[in-house]
């Protein structure tokens, strides 16, 4: 099969579409034909050297999410058949033909979505997970996103106000407009810009949940715009993971401070997070509540121009790459 290789890390360059041996499923996995895949920004880190994959081979298939058909099921397999449209959060191998993935980990693609149910998985579970499980957020409550134009964010504004909850979101200047057509209620423009200080007078009362991929100095900014008792969930830290944190306030609000990944944990959690979100959140996309945002699609062969696409921060939504026309 043909698949996107790491065998060193550095630039977009060091990504090479080379022919490798198909992967063999287990008794409990699924082999599936892959129709797309879709970049995160664990993709950029993961080629840079900085987010290791955990599968230990002589080189790494970067990838974290697929759609695509049933090939062939294993011995102990009951969920699938040859031919059923799925995709999935994996944990890498996803640039490429083929993948091997464990039944429970795969969902039922929405017909509706094609070939852009790989940008799914990764970003609605991520928000879905990070917001509601993890964060608490319900009906008639606030939530906060940063990156709100990013795959996650966009994804967060749709869950959000499908619960009937209320969410603001910052972003850059030149993606205010996007995000306010996505549904937030607020959107504030992000550094050099004082969010922080529209925030405040927007919601005094502070933010019932607070979802960070950024990190850095917005740690400290996100303590100040909580409500007491109120959760923050880390989920990345592009501006930095190291920080002086202000324990008084933490305190003195009661809030709960929630670091999260879903890479690095055990299949176990993953599986159940998977079938939980089969039954409460897949739904909602067929009936077109919750749909993805695609920003561009690349071919596999053009993998490097999408990480630099990626890189230049100019996106709304997701990246996908096609693997199969």
């Amino acid at each position: 099969m043909r698949a996107v290789v790491l065998r060193g890390h550095g630039g977009p360059e060091v990504l090479s579409l080379e022919d490798v041996p198909d992967p063999e499923p287990g008794p409990d996995e699924v082999l599936v034909d892959v129709r797309a895949t879709a970049l995160n920004r664990a993709d950029l880190l993961q080629r840079a050297g900085h987010y290791p994959s955990p599968v230990r081979e002589a080189y790494e298939i970067p990838g974290l999410e697929l759609s695509g058909t049933v090939a062939a099921t294993g011995a102990r397999v009951t969920a699938w058949q040859p031919g059923d449209q799925v995709m999935a959060l994996v944990a890498g191998g996803a640039y490429a033909e083929r993948a091997a993935v464990h039944e429970r980990a795969l969902l039922a693609a929405p017909a509706a979505l094609g070939a852009d149910a790989a940008a799914v998985p990764e970003v609605y579970l991520t928000a879905w997970d990070a917001l509601v499980i993890q964060g608490g957020l319900t009906v008639g409550r606030w939530a906060l996103c940063h990156a709100g134009a990013s795959g996650v964010g966009t994804a967060a504004i749709q869950i959000a106000k499908a619960l009937g909850a209320r969410i603001a979101v910052t972003c850059s200047s030149g993606k205010v407009d996007a995000c306010r057509r996505l549904g937030a209620d607020l959107v504030f423009e992000r550094s050099p810009h004082d969010w922080l200080a529209d925030a405040r007078a927007a919601v005094p009362s502070g933010f019932d949940t607070i979802l960070d991929v950024v990190g850095g100095e917005e740690v400290n900014r996100n303590l100040a715009a909580a409500a007491p008792r109120g959760r923050i969930v880390q989920v990345g830290a592009m501006a930095g993971g190291k920080v002086e944190l202000n324990i008084g306030v933490l305190m003195g609000k009661r809030l709960g401070l929630v670091g999260t990944v879903l890479r690095a944990r055990p299949i176990e959690e993953k599986l159940v997070l998977a079938q939980r979100f089969a039954a409460e959140l897949l739904p909602l996309f067929d009936t077109g509540a919750l749909r993805p945002v695609v920003d561009s699609r690349f071919p596999l062969e053009q993998v490097a121009d999408a990480h630099r696409h990626m890189e230049a921060n100019e996106n709304v939504g997701k990246i996908i790459l096609d693997v199969r026309s």
